[in-house]
């Protein structure tokens, strides 16, 4: 088979992998030294399209090339399953170190630009603080500890004006419609994490159709009571909507709770094949039932008008929320293993509140 030249490597690979990418996989030794043309240029296989296509999967799916090395060289080595594993749960523990900086450099930020116009005085304090700070003496450590300290007592002057700071805070939004962005507000000051935003995924239609759903007084069924209990059933019974709980014991207070209960009642499964045809699912606690729904729609036995599906949950969850998005109906979800039944239940309310105060907007056609 004829060799391929790198430009041709790239082109067959696609991706927007460049060739300076693939020389720079070559340095770090993800992509091994190809052969050379009598004049010195490289020759690729299609073994290297193949390597260079797992290399870009797993880029995508969030690996780091370090962990990705780990993977490729696994396949190599024949290394048992147990050793990979250590191996990347050393990996894991690493990249959550440096989440967690991540995190102390972002709240501190936030400790400066969340703060409203009221308190500009003192954030003009704090930065030339800051740049003043020398980090060499506990005093000065001390003296800005201190600043903090005098930050704080501003506090008590004023109120939170949460929409202020979610302006400087969120990142730009600018393509999303006025409603989009009023629900991922709400979704940020349910959970108090900004950072969420950018996994918080809203099928194409999905705002369209809770509109259409939530104006003609839909069904609505939550996963577990929890859920039931935290929607704004003042504003939901004004669109006529009815509610109903899908795992209706009282005594469940939590995702492994729900989940256990789902899986040892099956009149629970047999329930769920009895929900309305254009119902809208609000599920925040239990990954299963998510699965459940999911597999329910693909065999055609029930057929919601929308799903919002937030279980929270370390494996099940993430695979749920993937066939959600993978499913052919709308849906609101967050990517991996966040959620929660608030989460889940604020959705439905943001959208809900909007509709009432603005029945006639159609800033989300035009996005």
């Amino acid at each position: 088979m004829k060799a391929l030249t790198i430009k041709e490597l790239t082109d067959a690979v696609g991706e927007g992998i460049t060739p300076r990418m693939v020389r720079h996989y070559h340095q770090v030794g993800l992509m091994p030294q190809p052969q050379r043309s009598s004049g010195n240029y490289r020759l690729y296989t299609q073994a290297d399209v193949q390597r260079l296509k797992r290399i870009v999967a797993l880029k995508q799916q969030g690996f780091q090339l370090a962990h990705i090395q780990k993977l490729l060289e696994a396949d190599v080595t024949h290394e048992t399953p147990e050793v990979l594993l250590t191996q990347l749960h050393r990996q894991y523990q690493t990249v959550m170190q440096q989440i967690s900086q991540l995190r102390h450099t972002a709240s501190a930020l936030e400790r400066l630009l969340g703060r409203d116009r009221q308190c500009q005085a003192t954030q003009a304090e704090a930065i030339a603080h800051l740049k003043q700070l020398e980090v060499e003496t506990q005093t000065h450590w001390d003296g800005l500890e201190l600043l903090w300290r005098e930050m704080d007592t501003k506090v008590h002057q004023h109120p939170e004006a949460f929409q202020e700071s979610l302006h400087w805070l969120l990142p730009d939004l600018s393509d999303r419609s006025e409603i989009e962005v009023d629900l991922l507000s709400q979704l940020v000051l349910a959970c108090g994490d900004v950072s969420v935003v950018p996994f918080i995924r809203l099928s194409r239609d999905a705002i369209a159709t809770s509109r259409t759903i939530l104006k003609a007084g839909c069904s609505i069924v939550t996963d577990v009571p929890a859920v039931m209990q935290a929607l704004d059933q003042s504003r939901l019974r004004h669109l006529g909507c009815h509610t109903t709980t899908l795992i209706d014991d009282p005594h469940i207070s939590s995702a492994a709770e729900a989940e256990q209960a789902f899986w040892q009642q099956q009149s629970w499964h047999d329930r769920l094949q009895t929900c309305e045809p254009g119902c809208l699912f609000v599920i925040g606690y239990a990954p299963s039932v998510l699965l459940a729904v999911c597999q329910a729609i693909q065999q055609q036995k029930i057929h919601p008008a929308l799903v919002i599906g937030m279980p929270i949950g370390f494996s099940h969850a993430p695979i749920a929320k993937r066939q959600l998005m993978q499913s052919t109906v709308p849906f609101i979800t967050i990517e991996g293993a966040v959620g929660g039944g608030l989460l889940a239940a604020t959705a439905l309310n943001a959208l809900a509140k909007s509709l009432i105060a603005k029945p006639d907007c159609h800033c989300y056609l035009s996005i």
